[in-house]
């Protein structure tokens, strides 16, 4: 699986769609929506004028970004109106975040800068960093932990890298770092566990990143609109057009398109397509389970 392989960088969805998928979902009773991208999803143009369209609809919003756009009327929309907003890391200081990034000097400063000013503005909204750990920036767990804390972020996820999308590729890598960063984590949660959620997600791979199952039923709760205006299954294989384009929404509405294409979200067979990583395996599963249940026997615990 190579992730975004069709995307264009260059597509963006235009204002009046996005107005008119947002008024779409409210009607469609949508709960919520959740912006992310193969790129950062707050250079969107037009991302002001969707949250101030958002917060006139009772659908929950938030994002997954890198922190770099987190400032401004976008930063205080989320702050006051959004669910929760993501900020997704692997760098530790200015020289690291540079070299696993690409970015210009200084820009580490700049996303703690930021995250902590959208703290400082007050509201609801719930603010977490997902640090994804390597043979890298393993040794930096807890001084993260520390830092994240004293500017006021609420959680912290603690995420392996995926390497590869054999499972056993990935196990042997994280197994030179695996005792250390259990380690280092339950360092964390005990000095900073008081004021920031520790969660820990860093745990080796299944033995299979192979389905059994044929249907994936998270495809029609979790969807992905893209910025080509594509509807895709999952995040995972939003820009993969040969293999799981589910339709367009360049000549049709939303709304329209979701009652008109019940049959597109069987087009995707988990067990031929979807052999690799997977964050919706688990939940599928329970679902699966409970729909292949003997309907009579479904009042027996």
């Amino acid at each position: 699986m190579q992730l975004g392989k069709d995307m264009v960088e260059r597509d963006f969805i235009p204002e009046s769609k996005m107005l008119e998928i947002i008024d779409d979902c409210a009607e469609m009773g949508v709960k919520a929506i959740t912006f992310s991208g193969g790129g950062e999803p707050l250079v969107y143009k037009y991302m002001p004028q969707t949250l101030r369209k958002l917060v006139e609809t009772p659908i929950a919003f938030a994002t997954l970004t890198n922190g770099a756009r987190l400032k401004g009327e976008v930063a205080e929309l989320f702050a006051k109106y959004g669910t929760w907003v993501r900020v997704s890391m692997d760098g530790y200081d200015n020289e690291s975040y540079q070299k696993f990034r690409s970015t210009g000097k200084g820009e580490f400063d700049k996303i703690i800068t930021n995250m902590e000013a959208f703290k400082k503005i007050g509201g609801k909204c719930y603010l977490g960093v997902s640090f994804i750990v390597g043979q890298e920036n393993y040794h930096a767990i807890y001084s993260m932990s520390k830092i994240l804390r004293e500017i006021g972020v609420d959680s912290l996820k603690i995420s392996p890298t995926i390497t590869s999308n054999e499972s056993e590729a990935t196990n042997a890598y994280h197994a030179k770092i695996y005792n250390e960063v259990k380690e280092q984590v339950a360092r964390a949660q005990a000095d900073f566990g008081s004021r920031l959620e520790i969660y820990d997600s860093y745990h080796y791979q299944l033995e299979s990143f192979e389905k059994s199952y044929t249907w994936c039923p998270y495809s029609q709760m979790l969807m992905v609109i893209g910025a080509d205006l594509g509807i895709y299954p999952c995040q995972d294989k939003a820009y993969n057009i040969e293999e799981a384009l589910l339709g367009s929404l360049k000549d049709i509405s939303f709304k329209q398109w979701w009652a008109e294409n019940k049959e597109a979200f069987f087009k995707i067979n988990p067990s031929k397509v979807c052999n690799h990583h997977c964050v919706s395996d688990n939940k599928n599963k329970v679902i699966l389970e409970y729909l292949n249940a003997d309907k009579e026997h479904l009042g027996f615990v």
